[in-house]
């Protein structure tokens, strides 16, 4: 990901430059992490909405609701009360996670610009 080329001139690499890499480095492991978070959270939000949508077509007062591995009896306004307390906590989940990724890619940015600036075409920081 990061490589100090061969190119014309060489650039000598300060400790501080190195970690910079390191940290652009650290920052696109996060976002990458971040990613596949955020894919599972806006999964999470779609399969609660459709159980909240099953729910409101059902006419039995008391339903499966699925607690870890097992299936238990539960009134349906519980249920419904359940889904919407999980659709909340998972929606401020994703917002949090979208702002973490605004930040880490303004993170990243800024550091492309100081180390592009520095090692021009010696140094790769672009995905494959």
């Amino acid at each position: 990901m990061q490589q100090a080329g061969t190119s014309g001139s060489e650039v000598e690499v300060t400790w501080e430059d190195q970690q910079n890499i390191n940290k652009f480095g650290r920052l696109n492991n996060r976002l990458h992490e971040l990613n596949d978070e955020i894919k599972a959270a806006k999964e999470k939000c779609e399969n609660l909405e459709d159980a909240s949508n099953e729910l409101i077509l059902t006419d039995e007062e008391i339903v499966r609701f699925q607690i870890g591995e097992v299936f238990a009896h539960v009134p349906k306004d519980e249920v419904e009360s359940k889904i919407e307390k999980l659709q909340e906590e998972t929606s401020k989940n994703l917002e949090k996670l979208e702002e973490e990724k605004e930040s880490i890619v303004a993170q990243m940015a800024e550091l492309k610009k100081i180390l592009y600036g520095k090692f021009k075409d010696s140094i790769n920081l672009e995905e494959d």
